[in-house]
C-alpha cells in the first residue's frame, strides 16, 4: 500500500500569486487556517520536524503560499494565515481573493485541511472556507488543534459539536478530529486522511477515532 513518506517532504517554491504556481496537475493538498490557530505547527508536526513550515511570532506574517512535495506529483500547499495579521484591509482583501480563486480553480486540488483552534468558535472566514469547500464539492477535514489545553471531558463535547455543525450545516463528506501539534497527538489519524486524497486509487484504511 503506498502512503505518505514524511521523510520525502520537502520544500519546492513559494508563490505571491497563483500564476506563479506550478502547473495544475497531479494531487494538491491545502492547508488553511486562521493565523493563530497553529497551521504551522500542525505541519511540522506531521512531518516530524521543527522548521518545515515556519513559525512567526507575529501571527499572519507570512503572505506567500508554500508548496511541498511529498511524493511524485503529490504536494501539500501551506496557504496564507487569515484574520488575525495587524496588516491594511487592502492586503487582507487581497488574501481573500487569491484563497478564493486557488480553492475553486485549482483543479489538482484534492482535498482542504482547516485548522481551528478547539478552544474558539468558527470565524467567518473559516465559515467562508466551509461553504467554499462545499460549492467547490471538495472534501475537507477540520483539524481541532490545541486539544491539550482541554481536559478530556472537554474535548468530547468539543469534538461532538464541531461534528453536529458539519453534519448539519455542511458537507457530509466533511470530517474531523482532535489534534494537538505540541504533543503531536491525532498525526497517525491527519497522515491517514492525506494518504486518502494523495493516493485515492487505494482501498481506504479503517477510519478510526
Amino acid at each position: 500500500m503506498q502512503k505518505i513518506n514524511i521523510h520525502q517532504i520537502d520544500f519546492i517554491t513559494s508563490a505571491a500569486e497563483l500564476k506563479q504556481l506550478p502547473a495544475d496537475n497531479g494531487f494538491e493538498v491545502a492547508f488553511a487556517g486562521r493565523s493563530n490557530a497553529g497551521k504551522s505547527s500542525t505541519l511540522n508536526a506531521i512531518a516530524n520536524r521543527r522548521q518545515l513550515a515556519r513559525i512567526s511570532r507575529t501571527p499572519g506574517r507570512t503572505q506567500l503560499i508554500n508548496l511541498f512535495s511529498v511524493g511524485e506529483d503529490r504536494r501539500l500547499v501551506d496557504l496564507p494565515g487569515y484574520g488575525y495579521a495587524k496588516v491594511s484591509e487592502e492586503v487582507k482583501m487581497r488574501w481573500q481573493k487569491t484563497l478564493g480563486q486557488y480553492l475553486q480553480h485549482r483543479n489538482c486540488l484534492k482535498g482542504i485541511v482547516l485548522v481551528t483552534d478547539v478552544r474558539h468558535a468558527f470565524n467567518p472566514l473559516d465559515e467562508q472556507l466551509l461553504v467554499w469547500a462545499q460549492e467547490c464539492q471538495l472534501p475537507l477535514h477540520l483539524i481541532l488543534n490545541k486539544a491539550d489545553k482541554l481536559k478530556k471531558n472537554q474535548q468530547i463535547k468539543a469534538l461532538r459539536q464541531a461534528k453536529d455543525i458539519l453534519k448539519h450545516d455542511y458537507d457530509a463528506q466533511h470530517s474531523v478530529q482532535l489534534f494537538s501539534a505540541l504533543r503531536k497527538d491525532g498525526v497517525e489519524i491527519l497522515l491517514q486522511k492525506l494518504t486518502q486524497w494523495y493516493f485515492p486509487e487505494q482501498e481506504p484504511a479503517p477510519p478510526e477515532e
